[in-house]
């Protein structure tokens, strides 16, 4: 598999919305050197400053790393229609554990809202470097059980457990149980 080239990807879609470096930046609230040296491949953005620079842009995550992903405007969906983000997950990540993988429903872009089922295997966690990006979101824990820290409150979610907060809070999910938990989420706008 041929390796993802950020710097060119940023600098196609940054040429495309009509931006120069210093506006993306300035959109962006990043340094303007920045841009630069993300897109002549100096330096590997976190996935923090991505996410800010690609709300400088309007685009996703998904959209960035996918794009020639297939738009549709199905209203019903079977299991082997939803959109895998496993790998764009993995991709956002600081320093995961165990297996977690993201199956989206339909076109997230087009109805600003992301649709999510998620499934953890037993001791999979997203990572001790706390997840945080501009939307809302919330889930409804389907089986199993999982743990969720958002800011300073952390609770053990059980099959019909639900959660609801700002995902500007810092947050992290890990499967504690020993047996894999399925969660169902929605976040807006979407993220990944």
């Amino acid at each position: 598999m041929q390796d993802f080239d950020v710097g060119a990807r940023l600098k196609q879609m940054r040429q495309a919305a009509n931006l120069s470096q210093r506006q993306l930046a300035e959109a962006s609230d990043v340094p303007h050197g920045q841009i630069s040296m993300i897109e002549t491949n100096r330096s590997s953005p976190s996935v923090s400053s991505l996410r800010k620079i690609l709300g400088g842009l309007g685009v996703t995550m998904s959209e960035f790393f996918e794009p020639d992903a297939p738009v549709t405007q199905a209203l019903f969906f079977k299991p082997h229609e939803l959109r895998d983000l496993t790998t764009r997950l993995y991709s956002t990540l600081e320093g995961p554990r165990g297996r977690i993988t993201l199956q989206q429903v339909g076109d997230a872009r087009a109805h600003n809202l992301q649709i999510l089922y998620e499934r953890y295997e037993p001791g999979a966690d997203t990572g001790e470097q706390m997840l945080e990006h501009a939307s809302h979101e919330g889930g409804v824990v389907v089986a199993g059980e999982i743990e969720v820290t958002a800011g300073e409150h952390c609770a053990v979610l059980k099959a019909g457990d639900s959660y609801l907060f700002d995902s500007t809070l810092p947050h992290r999910f890990r499967n504690i149980g020993d047996r894999e938990a399925l969660v169902v989420s929605a976040c807006t706008p979407p993220y990944l």
